[in-house]
């Protein structure tokens, strides 16, 4: 037990003193926009890619609490780094409940030895991504929407749906692929350096192989936990985007805010209607990471069951990440919108970026409507009825 405390504490010191780093330059990297080619390399450097891969292939094997605050650290800086991390860390462990066991070992392996990054564009709302068999091989053709780190990454993950198949398939490809043409038209409010543009698919060859296998068995309820996972990972994403806002707009006050004309009081720290709303708003934020800590901890004991795992087990976690994620939005979104009100009109200035927490946490939170979870929340409470399997869930 010592020693596994002492690895967690490790790590989330590697992702604090890294998000300091990015803490930084945040602001010009934003306004850049661009690739996020240094904030991967960064991550690689810190040894950060193959945190939840299991130590019997060469990973770090921690755990999902430890890996949830890693991310919380990290998106605390910037936004764009959290997306990209939360993406890669279910993405690493894809082959392990969708694969068959040679390509967990494969995937899982490689991702240590050659430290890979991990994107995607899998949303299988979109169909237009289309794989025909040719032979004994497959191609791809059409296009995806939006991705994530599709342009920077080692491993891309994309759904796609195949003719008179009604489940739609999980490829995974090797960047470089002749026939991927990824558009660079991500030109969103929010999440700038995610590279999230569309892509393009133009014959691409596709080996059998690259096709991750049905769960064995695929109606297991741990076939589909990697979508219990993922509503995870965003919740901590934004949770660590509140507290960053929080934080900075906490120092601004301490340094740069005046106190109202009106308050009765010489210093900022000292104004009765600004000490009320960060009390309220730590409150709210200090409530959603407890719950947050909480469902992680049932998140792993779930995971660890695999294929023990139950339905009303299944539903159960399912539950507690939805009133994880609904109270890490509902804070996220007070923070992020009501900082102003208690920095003053001279933080609006480019230079301090205030807006960023804003931009990145809203557009990340319009993937996912928060009143679906509040809606299948209620269901469970009053009528006793287990959430509906999505990609999304």
């Amino acid at each position: 037990m010592v020693q596994l405390v002492e690895r967690q504490q490790d790590y989330q010191a590697i992702a604090r003193k890294l998000s300091q780093e990015f803490s930084g330059n945040a602001v010009a990297r934003d306004l850049e926009a661009g690739l996020p080619t240094y904030e991967i390399d960064r991550l690689r450097q810190a040894g950060l890619l193959t945190l939840v891969i299991p130590s019997e292939y060469g990973g770090a094997g921690e755990s999902i609490p430890t890996a949830m605050k890693v991310l919380q650290e990290l998106s605390k800086a910037d936004g764009s780094v959290g997306q990209l991390y939360c993406n890669h860390l279910g993405l690493t462990t894809l082959a392990h409940v969708s694969g068959s066991s040679t390509q967990k070992e494969y995937y899982y392996r490689g991702t240590v030895e050659h430290q890979w990054f991990w994107g995607n564009s899998i949303n299988l709302r979109d169909t237009r991504l289309k794989l025909t068999p040719t032979g004994d091989r497959f191609r791809l053709d059409g296009v995806k929407g939006f991705g994530t780190g599709i342009p920077v990454a080692d491993q891309l993950v994309f759904g796609a749906f195949q003719e008179g198949v009604e489940v739609p398939f999980l490829v995974v490809l090797p960047k470089g692929r002749e026939g991927i043409t990824f558009n660079d038209d991500w030109n969103n409010v929010g999440q700038r350096r995610t590279a999230s543009g569309s892509i393009s698919f133009d014959n691409v060859r596709v080996e059998p192989s690259e096709i991750l296998g049905y769960p064995n068995p695929p109606d297991n309820a741990f076939a589909t936990f990697l979508g219990i996972i993922a509503q995870l990972t965003k919740a901590y994403v934004y949770l660590g985007i509140a507290e960053g806002a929080l934080e900075a707009a906490s120092q601004y006050t301490r340094t740069l805010s005046r106190p109202w004309i009106t308050s009765g009081v010489s210093y900022a720290t000292a104004d009765p209607y600004i000490l009320q709303h960060y009390g309220e708003l730590w409150s709210s934020l200090a409530a959603a990471i407890a719950l947050a800590d909480r469902t992680a901890q049932a998140a792993q004991a779930a995971w660890e069951k695999e294929s023990a795992l139950t339905h009303e087990e299944r539903a159960e976690v399912a539950v507690a990440v939805f009133a994880t994620k609904a109270a890490a939005t509902r804070a996220g979104l007070e923070v992020t919108n009501h900082i102003f009100e208690l920095t003053g009109s001279r933080s609006t200035d480019v230079q301090f970026g205030f807006d960023r927490y804003w931009r990145d946490l809203r557009t990340f939170t319009l993937h996912d409507p928060v009143d679906y979870k509040y809606r299948d929340i209620g269901n469970w409470f009053l009528n006793h009825e287990h959430p509906v399997v999505t990609q999304y869930s």
